[in-house]
């Protein structure tokens, strides 16, 4: 086919729209019970495609049209950068395609729509955890992010992640397509069943396991001092919403990523306000540095100060691809020059620790604070509730994309990382969405991003030896996805036998078939 036919195919661009559907059951679009039925439309132009090729292109221009419109905020950061990206993770979804196309096609049996209930979404799964990958980017926009706002559904996330949420909301929607798809009747009873079941298992998980007992509270103050271009000025920002505090029983006082570019170790001035700032409110301060330490380099860290001095700090390992470094620099650093990527690689952090704060009355109260993006790695917020962690801190950015919808949806993160790990959550965020989540996922308090100032939240805290059943089996469901897709794959590449031959036509007896012939 000439690459004008391949462009002039309207099911190709149908699928690239169907792709963007799924977007508006994220934040800020909000319609998250729509992702029940968001994939139909692509998956229905995948099954009905006239070939196997066709229905893997159909894949790739369904998950190219996801990606723009999910990520089209990424647009000031690596400009023209996004086309590949999306060419690149929509090719991935080319394997939903063919997985759709195989089992679904027509004549739909039983036997194969049960097959498709499993296999598209482990398919599905396993393009999440390979983009998921930090040297790729990331995990941004897996699809069971979209019920962040549903806590009774996030009870699966407590047993398998983010990536059981995902997998229930793929299920569902092939269950619909079978529906669809189907002309027998237990054909379409099975995929009824199927639908109820997936729809019904987070539910009933929430109302059977028993709540995560908390172990003590604590009162934590978020500081947003708003959009404040210059450093100084947002420092003092922070300092003033820090210093209204004083007098309130708080625990600990939260500031954003970045929200001092003074090297702390160095700049005594600086520390010094801070250490004023922890004795005055009798809180211990966790602020965000973005500086460039004594070895010349630039990184983002957590520091943990009290009246004292700094007492920890932690530096930001999972850097975000062209806005904090970019990859293959010498090869690609000219997109800087259109966007506003990274015009300095950051330096990233060697490993992951919890931060050892106190509460106000000097009892333990471990952190696990992290930057900005890393709320994103389901793997981070289990390292810290392995590590005992009683509350999880995120502390962000995302000034850049103010406008967007890309706050709305970072901070959807923090319901998924506390259904995830038993943890209550917090994050603060320079310009907003600060908020915080209790250990089921719920909303409990939140600063849009037309407001500054702080926000104070008392939360129910975790007992450090307080395990999901997601913290102690870790990514059991995207490997389990990944081993069922390989030995799908196997087998629909194992060569097809051929009917065994029969035996050949009998040999004709002479004149047996011959007209007699009388004899004259």
């Amino acid at each position: 086919m000439s690459l004008r036919a391949a462009l002039t195919q309207p099911a190709r661009y149908a699928s690239l729209v169907a792709g963007a559907v799924p977007v508006l059951c994220f934040p800020a679009a909000g319609l998250g019970s729509l992702a029940w039925v968001c994939l139909v439309p692509g998956l229905l132009l995948m099954q009905r495609s006239p070939s196997a090729r066709e229905a893997a292109v159909r894949g790739w221009w369904f998950g190219a049209g996801f990606i723009l419109t999910a990520m089209y905020w990424l647009i000031p950061s690596i400009g023209p950068g996004l086309l590949p990206l999306a060419l690149l993770f929509g090719a991935l979804q080319g394997a939903v395609g063919l997985a759709v196309w195989r089992l679904l096609r027509p004549p739909l049996t039983a036997r194969r729509a049960l097959a498709a209930l499993v296999v598209v979404p482990a398919v599905w799964v396993t393009t999440e955890f390979a983009r998921s990958w930090h040297a790729l980017g990331g995990p941004w926009a897996l699809l069971g992010a979209t019920q962040w706002q549903h806590p009774a559904v996030l009870a699966l996330a407590s047993v398998g992640g983010v990536w059981l949420v995902s997998a229930a909301v793929v299920a569902a929607n092939t269950a619909v397509t079978v529906l669809l798809c189907a002309r027998r009747r237990p054909v379409r009873v099975l995929a009824a069943g199927a639908a109820a079941a997936v729809l019904l298992a987070g539910p009933l998980l929430f109302s059977l396991r028993t709540a995560p007992a908390p172990a003590g509270s604590a009162t934590i103050a978020l500081v947003q001092p708003g959009v404040v271009e210059d450093a100084g000025q947002r420092l003092d920002a922070s300092v003033r919403a820090t210093a209204a505090l004083a007098g309130q029983p708080l625990d600990l006082v939260v500031w954003g990523e970045s929200s001092s570019t003074a090297d702390l170790d160095r700049d005594t001035a600086t520390l010094a306000v801070l250490r004023g700032l922890s004795a005055a409110t009798g809180a211990q301060l966790l602020a965000g540095e973005d500086a460039r330490k004594a070895d010349g380099r630039i990184s983002k860290d957590t520091v943990l100060i009290d009246p004292d001095g700094i007492v920890d700090r932690y530096r930001k390992i999972r850097l975000v691809p062209f806005g904090e470094y970019i990859p293959l620099r010498p090869a690609l650093g000219w997109i800087a020059g259109v966007s506003r990527a990274a015009g300095e690689n950051r330096a990233p952090g060697t490993a992951f620790h919890v931060l050892p704060a106190t509460d106000r009355a000097g009892g333990p109260l471990p952190v696990g604070a992290l930057i900005c993006f890393e709320s994103a790695f389901p793997d981070m917020s289990r390292a810290a509730a392995n590590e005992g962690a009683r509350v999880l801190v995120y502390q962000s950015s995302t000034s850049t994309f103010q406008h967007t919808w890309a706050p709305e949806q970072h901070v959807s993160l923090g319901a998924l990382r506390a259904a995830e790990t038993g943890r209550p959550v917090v994050q603060a965020s320079l310009t907003g969405v600060s908020a915080a989540f209790d250990a089921q996922g719920r909303e409990l308090a939140r600063l849009g991003t037309d407001r500054t100032g702080a926000l104070t939240v008392r939360l129910a805290t975790a007992a450090p030896t307080e395990r999901t059943v997601y913290d102690r089996i870790g990514d059991v469901v995207p490997l389990t996805a990944v081993a069922v897709t390989a030995v799908a794959g196997a087998l629909a590449l194992r060569p097809r036998r051929r009917p065994a031959a029969g035996p050949g036509p009998a040999a004709p007896v002479p004149g047996a078939d011959q007209p007699s012939v009388p004899a004259r």
